[in-house]
């Protein structure tokens, strides 16, 4: 039987410089680096045999590559596409579901202060969005576009004109000070707040829903709307 004669490989200037840069280069993927090899090994006039020895690889694999690069040149040495199995959930699904997670819990009824990727998995097939949805799927889009709906900040807004002395006083007392002399050994500082009660309160400002790159934004103060402090005072 006649012996198969390898192919002649001619590489041009251009790339000849793209495989020793795959082939050296320290980043490059070792996959690619063998078959950047394996071409360069070729274009020197070594047999697949000889390839297959110096590269480490099966006879097969230095043919395999010699013969895809003399066909299409170096877009042959890229992996072919493969079909893989069908999605599991369209995009729209997956849009639906960011959706969800940039809105309030509150706004869709669901008695929670933020989201988490369970609860909202769980949001997603009771609205019918998918009729199952991992909690890890959850995770995986939302870090498409970095959404951390379980996330928030809280900011305050000093309104009070005379925070800065009275707050002065007391971080002074901190630091055991008081009208600029040290406190003695025999002082203390005692600190004592209003005991907890149930009151109707309102936040000054309005909770932001969570976004794309940003987390759900808080309002750390408070309206006071019920009980005076003297009530709340036993």
């Amino acid at each position: 039987m006649p012996v198969a004669t390898a192919r002649p490989i001619v590489l041009t200037a251009a790339e000849r410089h793209r495989l020793k840069k795959a082939a050296y280069g320290h980043r490059t993927e070792h996959r690619a680096r063998v078959r950047a090899w394996i071409v360069l090994l070729a274009a020197r006039g070594r047999s697949n045999a000889r390839i297959a020895v110096e590269a480490g690889v099966h006879v097969d694999t230095a043919r395999t590559w010699r013969d895809r690069f003399a066909d299409l040149g170096l877009p042959g040495l890229l992996d072919r596409k493969r079909t893989g199995q069908p999605a599991a959930f369209t995009p729209l699904q997956a849009a639906q579901v960011k959706a969800l997670a940039c809105q309030l819990p509150a706004e869709t009824g669901a008695p929670l202060s933020r989201w988490s990727c369970p609860e909202l998995a769980r949001e997603a097939m009771s609205r019918g969005i998918a009729a199952f949805v991992s909690a890890s799927t959850v995770r995986r889009w939302l870090d498409q576009d970095a959404i951390k709906p379980w996330q928030h900040r809280s900011w305050i807004f000093i309104t009070d004109p005379d925070f800065r002395p009275k707050a002065a006083r007391v971080l002074d007392l901190y630091a055991r000070t008081w009208d600029g002399e040290p406190l003695g050994a025999d002082e203390y500082v005692i600190s004592a707040d209003e005991k907890t009660s149930i009151q109707a309160r309102c936040r000054c400002h309005p909770t932001l829903a969570p976004g794309q790159a940003r987390a759900m934004r808080v309002n750390h103060t408070y309206g006071r709307g019920g009980a005076p402090l003297s009530d709340s005072l036993g």
